[in-house]
């Protein structure tokens, strides 16, 4: 990816519908028609609705034909979505990404606790995927989390994993917090 100019500007734009191909061909189109460039997106299924969220990018005529644009298509194409402007993501050098992995038994609490955690020890929050399930044998529901977190320069790296397993085994977590790998293609 190339650095971004300081003319280019950014918009996030968040969409709820029930058909996520047609959701995310219809917004890169309108994007690409509008001369600004997906810098990032995410889509997830809710239940019977997918929520993509893009980042683009473009100078700000490009991102004002865009935005102006995106509610018509909207009520054509049956979603919702909400455009805020944003900033360039902040670089951050000398942060240390890291993932945390939490299974339980489910509870409404744990991911409150476990931001709490991670608010209390200065740590930033980049990614988050929660899942529950029926375990296979007891039917009982089953949380599975993966946290993708930044630790703050200088933190002691060997104190905070400490405090984490502690923190879980007082909430009968099964955890776990190592550094962030890149993805490999097998």
């Amino acid at each position: 990816m190339s650095t971004p100019s300081v003319r280019e500007q950014f918009l996030v734009i968040s969409a709820l519908g029930t058909t996520p191909m047609e959701l995310t061909n219809v917004l890169c189109r309108a994007s690409h028609e509008n001369r600004c460039a997906v810098i990032s997106t995410r889509l997830t299924r809710h239940g019977e609705l997918c929520a993509l969220v893009l980042q683009v990018s473009g100078n700000w005529d490009a991102l004002a034909r865009l935005e102006a644009g995106l509610p018509a298509l909207a009520k054509k194409h049956a979603f919702s979505v909400n455009v805020v402007r944003s900033s360039a993501a902040e670089h951050r050098p000398h942060a240390l990404p890291y993932v945390a992995y939490v299974s339980a038994a489910y509870r409404p609490d744990i991911l409150n606790e476990l931001c709490q955690f991670f608010i209390d020890h200065n740590v930033e929050l980049e990614n988050l995927t929660c899942d529950t399930y029926q375990a296979p044998h007891t039917g009982g529901t089953m949380l599975n989390a993966t946290l993708t977190v930044t630790l703050p320069a200088g933190t002691q790296i060997s104190w905070l994993r400490d405090q984490f397993l502690d923190f879980a085994d007082a909430l009968n977590l099964d955890a776990l917090i190592e550094p962030w790998r890149p993805q490999t293609p097998a």
